[in-house]
């Protein structure tokens, strides 16, 4: 059974810092792309980082890059999060989801990790505030 398991939200002041993990377990680690999303209340669910354990690409979005991170220890099945610089608009449910890196139609084919909506392992959320 594929499971993902959020940790390490909590609250911290602007421009502090968090870093959540994303324990895995149920697939072959090495083979997959783990990514963070985020929902912050009453918008949508977006992409945040994300990580292709098969090449070691890493995608960020726009609003994050410089200030987040996204590693992986393989050894331990984790992929960990680490945020720094937290901004008031970084507040939301954070979450970590996952899926195969390679095409099963085409092996040699692997994907993008921001290919958001290719995302069909997913792991409950861990709320991240942060405040002025």
């Amino acid at each position: 059974e594929v499971q993902l398991q959020a940790s390490g939200g909590g609250s911290v002041q602007v421009g502090g810092s968090l870093r959540l993990s994303c324990a895995a377990s149920g697939f072959t680690f090495d083979d997959y792309i783990i990514g963070w999303f985020r929902q912050a209340p009453g918008k949508e669910r977006e992409g945040v980082i994300c990580l292709n354990n098969i090449d070691d690409s890493r995608h960020y979005a726009d609003s994050v890059r410089g200030r987040f991170t996204i590693s992986s220890d393989n050894a331990e099945n984790t992929v960990y999060l680490q945020m720094n610089s937290l901004k008031p608009e970084d507040t939301a449910v954070y979450y970590c989801a996952a899926f195969p890196a390679r095409d099963p139609a085409y092996y040699t084919r692997i994907y993008y990790c921001d290919d958001w909506s290719r995302y069909n392992y997913w792991g409950q959320g861990t709320l991240v505030t942060v405040s002025s």
